[in-house]
């Protein structure tokens, strides 16, 4: 029999999900989106080689706006704690405020000294109501904080969590009291923080490689990156971005400083595989979201501990932040992240726009008080 071209009907792939696009970005890569309890969208753009001119927007009658302003999108030269230098995430947390996750690391380089810090902006004045720049205990030279939760049932002013996904360094969970501004290192190189060194990435067939200090490729080696916290507040569940493994442990041991690091690796729950997955997410009701960058695909983990496919996609090209809306839809960014120059032998092969995109969940987001 003759080869042929396949036949239009042939048998393929069937995509899941209702997917709408909100956003189409022409510009720089974002990496986070959060949307806040009256439905403002926030997101962010990473200084890591594309042109940005603003690190942090807010989507509003369908354009990209500096916010808060474009003054405090620019690393001031004088103090570091001041403008905003590289910014990985944003979270609203559900308390009429925005926070901003400040890297201070553009281009994945060691952190600027002071640089490092929480930025937490008004949602009614539009304004800058607190600065928590992270003690230089908890910033290492390879850190970079990544994503956070809070939580305002403790502490008088709260607290948040916060991943350290080095690239170079040993992984942790960054635990600080908003009110105070004391933090320290909890699960720092932790199995369940650290690269899976047996982890190969696949996307669209391919592995994701960069290259080493020697110039010989090494799998994408990322290390604690999606964070996500329960609807009681008394689980946090994290997950390395170079591993398929999810992981859970009760916060009450992660703020004790009395609990050694010992009991506390020792109180760390194995989940299983959820796929590999760079961001978290949970809801009202006990439910985890989890990207899956290597199938295009959202997961859900139901109460029973069972996975279930709600999006996948050919679209979904390296699904990154999940944010729950007040309208009961799973927002998140598709960025690209693996056609970077960097993992694609020096060629950048992104090609725009990439997508906010969002799919009903018919879920309200866990609550943070």
């Amino acid at each position: 029999m003759a080869a042929t071209d396949f036949p239009s009907d042939a048998p393929a792939d069937r995509s899941i999900g209702p997917l709408q696009q909100v956003f189409a970005f022409q510009d720089a890569m974002p990496t986070g989106v959060t949307v806040s309890e009256t439905g403002r969208i926030f997101v962010n753009f990473p200084r890591w080689g594309d042109d940005v001119p603003f690190t942090v927007a807010e989507i509003s009658e369908g354009k990209l706006r500096p916010y808060p302003n474009d003054r405090i999108n620019h690393e001031d030269s004088v103090d570091p704690a001041k403008g905003l230098i590289s910014v990985q995430s944003v979270v609203a947390d559900g308390q009429g405020r925005v926070w901003l996750l400040d890297t201070a690391a553009p281009g994945f380089a060691a952190p600027r000294a002071g640089g490092a810090k929480l930025v937490a902006v008004d949602l009614a004045s539009n304004q800058v109501v607190k600065t928590l720049v992270f003690p230089p205990h908890v910033i290492l030279p390879s850190t970079y904080v990544n994503d956070m939760r809070f939580d305002f049932r403790h502490g008088n002013q709260g607290t948040v969590y916060v991943t350290d996904s080095s690239v170079s360094g040993p992984g942790a969970i960054i635990v600080m009291d908003i009110e105070s501004g004391k933090a320290m290192r909890r699960l720092s190189g932790a199995r369940s923080t650290s690269v899976d060194p047996s982890f190969i990435p696949m996307v669209e067939g391919q592995p994701v490689m960069s290259r080493g200090a020697d110039g010989k490729p090494k799998p994408l080696g990322v290390a604690s990156d999606g964070i996500a916290l329960s609807a009681d507040g008394k689980t946090l569940y994290f997950s390395p971005l170079s591993s398929r493994h999810l992981y859970s442990v009760p916060t009450a041991l992660l703020r004790d400083a009395g609990i050694s690091d010992k009991r506390l690796e020792a109180a760390v729950v194995d989940l299983g595989e959820k796929g590999a997955s760079d961001g978290l997410e949970a809801d009202a009701e006990g439910a985890v979201y989890a990207t899956d960058y290597e199938h295009n695909a959202i997961r859900k983990r139901l109460a029973d501990g069972a996975w279930k496919t709600i999006v996948q996609d050919p679209r979904v090209l390296w699904p990154d932040t999940l944010s729950i809306g007040p309208d009961g839809y799973l927002y998140f960014t598709a960025n690209q992240l693996h056609r970077q120059a960097g993992f694609r032998n020096g060629v950048d092969q992104r090609v725009k726009p990439y997508s906010l995109l969002r799919v009903k969940i018919h879920a309200a987001p866990a609550p943070t008080r």
